[in-house]
């Protein structure tokens, strides 16, 4: 076995770096023929969900594998090779088999233990299977990850450990309230009608929402799923289907929406949400200035709410008040102009300026006046016209508050609160869908991955995790024991069938010898020289595949082959025949995606 693994997810880079690398469907098609294509590859598959994308290769050179996969998924995802490089993993051999199975349990999931990802994975191998880029090792790998995460599931309390990404996000939305009680009677808007989309419209419609709007690009699909939602057993929703274009009308009637396609671009601008938001509310969904922004456009104490007035305090005391600093002194070996921010309110020049400088920065700063490079007249006249300076800003200041501060701290500036939200935005595609400057919107509030990866990386582990941490360590090493019993199973069967030729030669030359023998004598001696024959092979056969399952045991098969210099060949041959058999059962037995 030499599976290779090269790959990025949520836990190795940035989502920003995650959307641009996403991969659509012609994209991995493309990806996958060109692995299998490449010299170091013999099979291919591809694992790409809303926050990974991973290619799985079996490789004949480890060094020469993670070069191509790398240089790969570099040209299909359109991120260049050397920005990506520092994001991607490398998993080898067993360590890729426990990546695998890890994954398909849902303990590297951004939300740990959903089940998602399984469907996922069912989808890849299907995919290289239909590619026929998936071989022997592709497949057993991929049919034994879906069944350790179905084990995982059945066997532990790993789904109490987190819920599928829709829960966690509906979850996040909701500021952590129970998300059924905060669903009630909403109106619902669902972008899209994939297999997430579908998810997120029936975990509202079991949550109680009032009504659910599916928009698609393929009319059909949203129809066929607002039918589901509306006819559904378990839930008692007024569902329906609408073009893409009437999305800008929904958004203003919906209280939460969800989107999740397969677009490249964005579906939902921050114009589109703002003018929803308005067309609800009537008010501006211009979010509010911070403080910095107030103070950099000169409003002192305004501030903007999310209604988009402006409100100006009466307070004179939140008046922008005069400088009472002087600027730097030409030629001075200090940064005055630090020491001013280090101590706002002080002149620099006077005895008040010690109480802001260390004793090592007033020495330089004496021996630089006493060298005098700044001529005495020259400096006089400036302390002059800085001494009426300060007069005049303290002369203001006293006008303006009544006092002379003897040291004055930047009021605060107050930003208003935030409006609560009018309109709930869950974004689980990948690139996003949604303009990530309407997080800025007031009366808006926006969950999308990147949020969500911050979310969960806080999230609690269940003590359920260590168990299926268990049951994935168990599973490698099972399927490693069967990859290299495998392994020697081909040089086995060349083995025997060696000797079954071999017996069968001699008995011809004996019945050449002996021509008068009946069928009865012929066949009696025949079978007691294969069982003799099969009595010598069978304790180095059982034994040899003993051996072989045990790490590091793949060189028993080349000892094999040496010791009854049995033809590669034939050895190969059989290798074939057996991946041959392998891929028509399973395109019998893989059925629907």
């Amino acid at each position: 076995m030499s599976l290779l693994v090269v790959g990025l997810s949520h836990r190795s880079a940035p989502v920003s770096l995650l959307e641009r690398a996403s991969l659509h469907t012609d994209a991995r098609i493309k990806l996958l023929q060109d692995t299998v294509a490449a010299e170091p590859a013999t099979e291919a598959a591809v694992l790409a969900t809303c926050n990974r994308i991973e290619l799985y290769a079996d490789v004949d050179k480890f060094h020469a594998g993670v070069a191509e996969l790398s240089t790969l998924l570099a040209q299909h995802s359109g991120v260049g090779l050397e920005e990506l490089t520092p994001y991607l993993y490398v998993h080898y051999e067993d360590r890729a088999v426990h990546h695998l199975f890890s994954v398909a349990c849902g303990l590297d999931s951004m939300v740990v233990g959903e089940g998602q990802i399984l469907g996922q994975i069912k989808d890849s191998l299907a995919r290289a299977q239909d590619l026929h880029t998936a071989g022997r090792l592709l497949n057993d790998l991929f049919q034994q990850a879906l069944r350790v995460g179905k084990r995982a599931h059945s066997e532990t309390g790993i789904d109490r450990a987190g819920q599928s990404l829709v829960t966690f996000g509906l979850e996040q939305l909701s500021r952590g309230a129970d998300v059924a009680a905060w669903a009630r009677g909403k109106k619902a808007l669902v972008i899209g009608a994939g297999s997430m989309s579908s998810l997120a419209a029936a975990t509202l419609a079991r949550a109680g929402v009032a009504e659910i709007v599916i928009a698609n690009r393929t009319p059909e699909r949203a129809e066929r799923l607002a039918r589901i939602l509306a006819t559904g057993d378990d839930t008692d929703v007024l569902a329906r289907a609408v073009p893409m274009d009437a999305v800008p009308a929904e958004l203003a009637r919906a209280d939460v929406a969800v989107s999740c396609t397969g677009a490249t671009g964005l579906v939902l601008t921050a114009g589109t949400i703002a003018t929803a938001v308005e067309g609800r509310t009537g008010l501006p969904a211009a979010g509010p200035v911070t403080g910095d922004a107030a103070r950099a456009a000169g409003s002192g104490a305004a501030e903007t709410h999310g209604s988009g007035r402006t409100a100006v305090s009466a307070d004179p005391r939140e008046t922008p008040l005069p400088p009472t600093t002087v600027g730097a002194e030409e030629g001075c070996p200090l940064d005055l102009a630090a020491v001013a921010a280090a101590e706002p309110g002080f002149s620099l020049m006077g005895e008040s300026a010690v109480a802001g400088i260390d004793a090592a920065t007033l020495e330089q700063h004496g021996t630089w006046v006493d060298n005098g490079t700044v001529d005495r007249r020259e400096a006089a006249r400036r302390s002059a016209e800085a001494d009426a300076e300060l007069i005049t800003a303290l002369a203001a200041t006293a006008a303006t508050v009544g006092r002379i501060p003897e040291r004055r701290r930047p009021e605060p500036v107050v930003v208003a609160p935030r409006p609560e939200p009018a309109l709930f935005l869950l974004d689980l595609a990948m690139p996003r869908d949604v303009d990530a400057a309407v997080h800025r919107l007031a009366g808006v509030r926006l969950v999308d991955i990147e949020s969500l990866a911050e979310a969960s990386a806080d999230a609690p582990m269940a003590a359920d995790v260590d168990q299926v941490r268990r049951i994935v360590s168990d599973e490698v090493a099972a399927f490693g024991a069967a990859q290299r019993a495998a392994h020697i199973t081909p040089t086995v069967v060349a083995l025997r069938t060696m000797a079954a030729d071999v017996v069968a030669g001699e008995i011809a030359r004996l019945e050449g010898r002996l021509p008068g023998m009946d069928d009865k004598h012929r066949a009696e001696i025949t079978q007691t020289v294969r069982r003799v024959v099969d009595k010598l092979l069978h304790a180095p056969t059982v034994r040899v595949k003993q051996l072989a399952a045990e790490p590091g045991g793949a060189g028993y098969a080349d000892a094999l082959r040496t010791l009854f210099d049995l033809d590669p060949e034939t050895v190969a041959s059989v290798s074939q025949a057996d991946d041959s058999n392998t891929s028509e059962k399973n395109g019998r037995n893989r059925g629907p995606a």
